[in-house]
């Protein structure tokens, strides 16, 4: 079965239509229903009239005991792990998907539409 150049350009570009659609609509669906992550929180501090949270890997001591465990290297790690494993929850999580959705739509509709020199 050969494919008519004009069949595979129509067929890309639906391709490129549908990705974008789902994923922008499940990136917007996320963001929407994304709620503030409050968990491992021991307590709240007042301050201007403000509550902010309390988070055991945010106070001193806490921060000590890992470098005494293991050396600053320890608490860099562990500062990156953290902030690694927020990227993939609530609305930075429906950022990404937005992001890869339009990287990988833009992807079919070059393909669809590229035409190699003659």
């Amino acid at each position: 079965m050969t494919w008519d150049l004009r069949e595979r350009r129509v067929y890309l570009n639906l391709i490129s239509a549908i990705i974008l659609l789902v994923g922008w609509g499940s990136a917007a669906l996320i963001y929407h229903h994304a709620g503030k992550n409050e968990s491992g929180i021991y307590g709240y501090e007042g301050a201007d009239g403000t509550l902010y949270p309390l988070r055991p890997e945010d106070s001193k001591e806490y921060l000590r005991e890992m470098e005494l465990l293991g050396g600053k290297a320890n608490v860099i790690v562990d500062k990156f792990r953290r902030w690694f494993v927020g990227l993939w929850q609530g609305k930075s999580l429906a950022v990404i998907i937005g992001g890869a959705t339009l990287m990988i739509s833009s992807g079919f509709f070059l393909a669809a539409n590229y035409r190699p020199p003659s």
